[in-house]
């Protein structure tokens, strides 16, 4: 039998980052004012509940203990790989009050190149379907591209990100999104 992630689960993560947003972002200048806080996709994968967090200053995936399982030997900055039938990803461990552990894994932060909620929304929704199609695997997924020479392996203190008008001169087929390949090859 396959355990049901309960609504309060996603409630309780959009509790607590809307008041992160009130209080602690409140005057960050990052925020996309044309977002709001919202769990998309919240699903039973691997023992554990999944989906994807979108607030106006990021996008992640979400991974949180089921009922009855404890995470608090995991140290929050700690990273656990896990892998989907796309393929690996890495997480990092975090911790919130009203929370308790959690994994994230960015797709997107910040959030200026979502004009819309709608948008944001059918991203989140685009990403949780294809990390689970196993058809999402190719080269940019394996620990070595060889034709390139780079090493592709997710790593949490890289960040060689495209700027902004990189990422919107092209549009992104969704494989493209999920491997995070941007125009010119760059990678998020």
């Amino acid at each position: 039998m396959t355990a049901i992630c309960p609504d309060y689960l996603s409630e309780g993560l959009e509790k607590v980052f809307t008041d992160i947003q009130n209080r602690r972002m409140a005057s960050v200048p990052i925020l996309n004012s044309q977002l709001e806080v919202e769990v998309v996709g919240m699903q039973s994968w691997d023992g554990h509940c999944l989906g994807i967090l979108i607030t106006p200053w990021f996008m992640n995936l979400m991974l949180l203990p089921n009922e009855g399982d404890d995470w608090s030997d995991l140290p929050p900055g700690s990273t656990q790989q896990h892998v989907f039938p796309s393929g690996p990803y890495v997480f990092i461990v975090g911790e919130e009050e009203g929370i308790g552990h959690y994994q994230m894994c960015s797709l997107f932060s910040p959030m200026y190149e979502f004009e819309h909620q709608a948008s944001a929304v059918a991203t989140a929704e685009a990403v949780m379907d294809a990390i689970m199609q196993e058809e999402n695997q190719d080269q940019a997924l394996n620990p070595r591209n060889e034709s390139q020479g780079t090493d592709l392996r997710a790593r949490p203190d890289q960040d060689i990100r495209p700027t902004l008008s990189e990422r919107m001169d092209t549009p992104l087929s969704r494989r493209d999104l999920l491997r995070s390949v941007f125009p010119g090859g760059a990678r998020k």
